[in-house]
């Protein structure tokens, strides 16, 4: 099926009149930032340490794969440690290198500081911070983003309770800033669809659960009548538990539960099982939403070069703001980049560990353009305009 895939891609690519005539080199940065998250209070499954770093080096290889016949080669820098100050510095070495792209895990602080030292001459891509910030007010030059926002998230779940006529929700939220703001980015989807909060829980407890779980949360989740929990605990410290022991029979989304989310192992459709089995060939597990950007960080880059013959940042970058670019990436439609925000549109996956429930936007979600632009914030919605 892979051979096939890629024999069918070089076919087209071949016969294209953009193909490269002359041999080119393209090395692309990898960026990655060990966040310390502190000790949680479940017996969560950590994150892995290389999530992100595997999918860029699959999507090297991917585009080494065709770029052969190209007479394109790919090359991957890898950067990744604790303190963001050092990161910075190692980049800014690599731009010395005369290196121009650059994919990035980091927090959002990072990233600005990241693109406040590299000169204009470069192309970020950010595959790990899902701040809705970055795509609205706090707009960061010239920056894509292939990890989807929170606002992406919460309105794949939103559309999803809508249209099962769940729209009586309960929210409880941690303590931490990320949980509020994805608390904060349910709230907006539900105004926009038509849920309705009655009830909001904040936990700001420090229990054990894995003992008294059964004892504390169905009165921590008893009130109002409601038609599912939705849970803001992006760190795992209570949420896991809250399935099967809620104060009401009734389901739990959010962070825990039915997931929203850009990648799993349980998408299997449109060729992505070719790409799953590739990935745990080589890193020895799943992969995952951070692996999932990075790669198709890298191949964004690596179908610009290809489709344009040419290896400047400029030129990548205009390209994949512009109509003509369409990314191939196993969800079952191409992708592409808004060119305000510079957000790649995508489907958003509901999963539960073992299935794929449903995919967002969900039928009868419309929108001018593509129902894609009713993930997320649209363009009345941010101040950003990174194609300028």
């Amino acid at each position: 099926m892979l051979k096939r895939f890629l024999a069918g891609t070089l076919c087209a690519l071949v016969s294209s009149a953009s193909v490269a005539a002359e041999p080119l080199e393209i090395s692309i940065a990898y960026v990655g930032q060990q966040i310390d998250r502190g000790p949680v209070l479940s017996n969560i499954i950590p994150e892995p340490e290389d999530a992100g770093l595997q999918g860029a080096r699959l999507a090297i290889s991917d585009s080494n794969t065709t770029g052969r016949f190209l007479q394109q080669h790919y090359t991957l820098h890898e950067v990744e440690g604790e303190d963001p100050k050092q990161l910075v510095a190692s980049a800014f070495d690599l731009y010395g290198r005369g290196i121009r792209f650059f994919v990035t895990n980091t927090d959002s602080a990072t990233l600005a500081s990241l693109r406040s030292s590299l000169p204009a001459d470069t192309l970020l891509i950010n595959a790990g911070s899902r701040d809705d910030a970055l795509r609205t007010n706090q707009c960061i030059d010239g920056l894509l983003h292939t990890i989807p926002s929170r606002a992406m998230l919460a309105d794949a779940l939103a559309q999803w309770l809508i249209m099962r006529r769940w729209n009586r929700w309960m929210l409880v939220e941690g303590a931490t800033d990320d949980d509020r703001a994805f608390a904060g980015a349910i709230k907006r989807s539900a105004q926009r669809f038509g849920g309705k909060i009655v009830a909001e829980k904040a936990w700001s407890f420090d229990t054990d659960l894995r003992r008294t779980a059964q004892k504390e949360l169905p009165p921590f989740t008893s009130g109002s009548e409601y038609d599912v929990v939705v849970v803001a605990d992006e760190r795992g410290d209570f949420g896991e538990y809250l399935p099967y022991n809620t104060g009401l029979p009734r389901p739990v989304v959010g962070t825990q539960g039915l997931l929203p989310v850009g990648w799993h192992k349980m998408i299997e459709a449109w060729g992505a099982a070719q790409l799953q089995s590739r990935f745990e060939k080589q890193a020895q597990r799943w992969m995952n939403e951070k692996d999932y950007a990075s790669w198709a960080a890298v191949r964004s880059i690596a179908e610009a070069v290809t489709r344009t013959g040419d290896n400047t940042p400029d030129t990548v970058r205009d390209y994949l703001l512009s109509d003509k670019f369409e990314l191939a990436a196993f969800k079952g439609r191409k992708l592409s980049f808004r060119d305000w925000s510079g957000q790649l549109r995508q489907p958003i996956a509901l999963i539960h560990p073992r299935a794929l429930v449903s995919s967002s936007p969900q039928e009868g979600f419309l929108h001018q353009r593509t129902e894609l632009d009713t993930l997320g914030f649209d363009a009345p919605e941010s101040q950003c305009r990174v194609a300028r």
